[in-house]
């Protein structure tokens, strides 16, 4: 067991839309990430997704309206659902998700992470 200190590994890495493996529990994974500007339109067939806001503020964009989040806040997103976070400034977002989910779910494009690294 280690404790895991956030902004020690959100200072690990630079870039953005690429998410970090920071810890794994009961078969999810703890994964943090950076981004900034608007990512790609997409869904999770068979995953829900966690959004954390470590630093910063972004909106999650839905067909059904946007749902703003700051430091602080939560957001669900349930599987099926189609969403786009956005950012207008860099972001800090911790994310929960069942292992193996791919960050563009039913899409495959310049965003899409399939060989995440632990930090």
């Amino acid at each position: 067991m280690q404790k895991v200190n956030l902004r020690q590994k959100f200072g690990l890495f630079s870039e953005q839309w690429s998410p970090k493996i920071v810890g794994e529990l009961n078969g999810q994974q703890v994964k943090l990430v950076k981004f900034e500007g608007p990512f790609t339109w997409h869904h999770h067939e068979q995953e829900d997704e966690l959004f954390y806001v470590v630093k910063g503020s972004f909106v999650m964009e839905l067909r059904s309206g946007n749902i703003e989040l700051a430091e602080g806040d939560f957001l669900i997103v349930p599987r099926g659902v189609e969403h786009r976070p956005n950012a207008s400034e860099e972001v800090w977002v911790m994310l929960f998700e069942p292992a193996g989910t791919v960050n563009t779910g039913n899409i495959s494009d310049g965003f899409t992470k399939t060989d995440l690294q632990q930090l």
